[in-house]
C-alpha cells in the first residue's frame, strides 16, 4: 500500500455501529473454602465450597491449545468449529468477511475427526479454522480481492500458503473482508463494506488486512493469514490489538496472491500470542519449533527518535515510553542511536515502485489463474476511489504516473541505499532490532482518512498511519508488531521490532519475552 495523499480519500461510511464487541472473560480461580474447626468434640459443618472457575469458552482458546486438545482428542474439530462458527455469527456487524461458509467448514471439521479415530497422525495445526484474507487463492472459496469484477472468481488451487496449512490439518474458516484490491489502510470497502474495528465500531481495524485483523482480535479464530506490501499486515495488527508477522520478504511464497508489487509483497499472520505466530512459521517453512529466548537480557533494541518518534499522538507517545520502560526493566538494552536520511530513500522509491508494478503484476495474475476479466476490465469495474487512484498513478497518461526512469532510480538506486543504511545501523551498533510505534495514532474514526489531528495539528492520514511501516517493508525487513497498552478510550497502541533481513527466527525467539515483559491487552469490550 503506498503513502499518497490521493490514495486515501475514500468515500464517508453512513452506517455506524453503536457497541464493541469482545469475548467472554473466564472468571478468576476460586479457591475451595477451609473447613472452619469446632472448638469441642462436635465438629462445625464445612463451609460450602466457592464455585469452581468457569471454564474459558472455546472461542479465547489460542491456536496451539486448541489443536492439541482436538489432537487429543478431547475436544471434537466439529465443536470447535461450531464455536467459532457461533461467534462469528454474533459479531456479523465488523463485516470481517467476505466469505463464509459454515456447512463446508463444519464438513471438513467432521473429516478432521474422523481421520483421529481412525488413527491418523494429527499434523501441526490439526483441525484449525484458519481466516484467510481475501487476496489469497483458495480452491473452495471465491477470491475477490474485495472487487467486484473479482466478486465470483474462483481459482483452480491453493495459494502455496494456503496448501501449506491445510496439509499440516488446518480448514480454511473463510475469506475475510480488506481494502479493494489491497490499495490502503482502512479497509473501508466501497464494493463490500467496511470492516469495522472490535474496540470501537466506529472506528477501522486498518488495511489492508483489516478482516482478518478483526477476526482474530474479536475471537472469531485464534491465527490467520494477512498480506503485507506497505503496512497492511502491521497497521492492523496495532489498531486491532493483537500480534503480527511480517517475515523478511521471499520467506513465504507469495505465489497465488493478488499482488501489488514482487518486491514488496508477503503474506504472514495474525495471531493473539507469539506462540501462534511462531506455529505458524514453522509450518510455512518446515523448519522445526524454535526455543524462545529466556529473558530480555542483553538484547540490544535501536531507538531511532529522529524519524519514527516525532510528532507521536500524546496517547501514543505515552504508552510508548512506559513500555520501553518494561522493555528496559526486563533487561533490554535500548541504543539511542539515529538513523538518517530515511525519509528521503522511502519518499523516492516506496510509492514509485509500487504504482509501477501493480500494472504489469496485476495482469499478470488474472491471466496466470485465469480470472474472468482483464486489467482494464478489472479497474472500470472497481470503486470509484480505487479506480481514482489506478487512473492518476498507475495507467499511462494519469497525472501522477510513474516513468521508466524515475522506477529504475527507485528500484536499483534508492532501494539498495535503504537496505544498506539498515545493514549498516544494525552492524555499527549491535543490534538484534529496533523498536518504534508501529503508527502515529490509534484506530481513527471511519471516514477520517484524508487528515488527522495529532496535538493540534493536522497531519495527512498516510502520514499518521503509514510513515514508520513504511521503511521496514521497502527494505525487505521482518517486522514483528505487538499490543503496548490501551489508549484512556480504550483504543490499543503497539510497538514494531524490526531486525534485520532473514534474521526471522531470531526475531521470534525474543519475541515470546518481548510479549512477556510488555503484558497482554484487555479483550475488547463484550
Amino acid at each position: 500500500m503506498a503513502h499518497d495523499p490521493e490514495r486515501r480519500r475514500f468515500v464517508l461510511s453512513a452506517a455506524t455501529a453503536a457497541a464493541g464487541i469482545g469475548a467472554a472473560r473466564a472468571l478468576p480461580g476460586a479457591q475451595a473454602g477451609d473447613a472452619a474447626g469446632a472448638p469441642l468434640a462436635a465438629p462445625a459443618p464445612l463451609a460450602a465450597p466457592a464455585p469452581l472457575a468457569a471454564p474459558a469458552p472455546l472461542a479465547d482458546l489460542g491456536a496451539s491449545e486448541a489443536i492439541a486438545r482436538m489432537s487429543r482428542g478431547e475436544l471434537a474439530c466439529e465443536r470447535y468449529a461450531q464455536a467459532l462458527l457461533d461467534r462469528c455469527a454474533q459479531e456479523r456487524a465488523l463485516n470481517a468477511f467476505i466469505t463464509l461458509d459454515p456447512a463446508r467448514v463444519l464438513e471438513q471439521a467432521r473429516v478432521r475427526d474422523g481421520e483421529r479415530r481412525g488413527g491418523a497422525k494429527p499434523g501441526p495445526l490439526f483441525g484449525l479454522p484458519i481466516p484467510v484474507k481475501d487476496s489469497v487463492n483458495t480452491r473452495d472459496y471465491p477470491t475477490t480481492g474485495g472487487t467486484p469484477a473479482l466478486r465470483a472468481f474462483r481459482p483452480q488451487a491453493d495459494a502455496p500458503v494456503v496448501a501449506a496449512l491445510k496439509a499440516a490439518g488446518a480448514l480454511v474458516l473463510g475469506k475475510t473482508n480488506l481494502h479493494e484490491l489491497s490499495y490502503g489502510w482502512t479497509s473501508n470497502n466501497l464494493a463490500f463494506g467496511a470492516v469495522r474495528n472490535p474496540y470501537d465500531h466506529t472506528r477501522i481495524p486498518g488495511g489492508s488486512s483489516g478482516g482478518t485483523a478483526a477476526a482474530i482480535a474479536a475471537r472469531l479464530a485464534p491465527l490467520g493469514i494477512a498480506e503485507d506490501t506497505e503496512g497492511s499486515i502491521r497497521v492492523p495488527a496495532a489498531f486491532c490489538g493483537i500480534a503480527g508477522f511480517r517475515p523478511t520478504t521471499g520467506r513465504y511464497s507469495t505465489e497465488g496472491c493478488v499482488p501489488i508489487s514482487p518486491l514488496f509483497d508477503q503474506v504472514g499472520p495474525h495471531a493473539r500470542s507469539v506462540a501462534d505466530l511462531v506455529l505458524f512459521d514453522s509450518v510455512v517453512t518446515r523448519e522445526a519449533p524454535l526455543a524462545p529466548a529466556a529473558s530480555l537480557r542483553g538484547v540490544r533494541l535501536g531507538v531511532a527518535r529522529d524519524y519514527w518518534f516525532a510528532g507521536l499522538d500524546p496517547e501514543v507517545e505515552r504508552i510508548t515510553a512506559d513500555a520501553l520502560r518494561r522493555l528496559e526493566d526486563a533487561g533490554a538494552v535500548l541504543v539511542e542511536a539515529p538513523l538518517p536520511g530515511v525519509a528521503s530513500l522511502v519518499d523516492r522509491a516506496t510509492d514509485q515502485i509500487q504504482n509501477h508494478d501493480v500494472r504489469f503484476a496485476l495482469a499478470r495474475y488474472l491471466a496466470t489463474y485465469g480470472a474472468p476479466v482483464d486489467l482494464q476490465q478489472l479497474i472500470e469495474r472497481a470503486s470509484p476511489d480505487v479506480q481514482a487512484v489506478f487512473r492518476s498513478y498507475v495507467l499511462p497518461g494519469g497525472e501522477n504516473f510513474v516513468t521508466e526512469a524515475v522506477y529504475t532510480a527507485a528500484r536499483d538506486r534508492y532501494v539498495p541505499e535503504l537496505k544498506r543504511a539498515y545493514r549498516d545501523y544494525f552492524a555499527r551498533h549491535r543490534l538484534d532490532a529496533m523498536v518504534f510505534p508501529a503508527t502515529r495514532v490509534a484506530a481513527p474514526l471511519i471516514g477520517e482518512e484524508t487528515t488527522l489531528d495529532i496535538g493540534g495539528h493536522a497531519v495527512p492520514f498516510e502520514d499518521a498511519v503509514a510513515r514508520n511501516i513504511a521503511p521496514g517493508s521497502t527494505a525487505g525487513l521482518p517486522g514483528l508488531v505487538l499490543p503496548a497498552g490501551l489508549t484512556a478510550g480504550g483504543l490499543p497502541v503497539a510497538l514494531e521490532f524490526d531486525a534485520p533481513a532473514g534474521s526471522d527466527r531470531s526475531l521470534l525467539s525474543v519475541a515470546v519475552p518481548l510479549e512477556r515483559s510488555l503484558g497482554r491487552i484487555a479483550a475488547p469490550p463484550a
